[in-house]
């Protein structure tokens, strides 16, 4: 059975770094695209970052290019999302989610297994 499982949110001040990890279990990264959605209070689940072997750019949202950083562990279990110089926008529940075949996608419908959120909360 495909699953994923997201972990190591948590609070941290203003400016503070965190890194949240979402494990495979089932199947490897090499075969699926990858993405970090969130989802803050009182708004939409929008796209954070995105990668895939088969893409030689990751995707970062306008909001946190610079500052965030997605990856791939060399085993394909894992892919992480470094976040740094955190501000309090950036809090909300954090999803990874994997498509299935070649690439990614920024539209959280193309997406086929969802893992459960990890909570973010950045104090200002």
């Amino acid at each position: 059975e495909v699953q994923l499982q997201a972990s190591g949110g948590g609070l941290v001040q203003a400016g503070g770094s965190l890194r949240l990890s979402c494990a495979a279990s089932g199947f490897t990264f090499d075969d699926y695209g990858a993405g970090w959605f969130r989802q803050a209070p009182g708004k939409e689940r929008e796209v954070v970052s995105c990668i895939s072997s088969g893409v030689s750019s990751p995707y970062y949202a306008d909001s946190v290019k610079g500052r965030f950083t997605i990856s791939t562990d060399n085993t394909g279990s894992t892919v992480s999302l470094q976040m740094n110089s955190l501000k309090p926008e950036d809090t909300a529940l954090y999803y990874c989610a994997i498509i299935k075949g070649w690439g990614y996608s920024t539209y959280e419908e193309d997406y086929d297994v969802w893992g459960q959120g990890t909570l973010v909360t950045v104090s200002s």
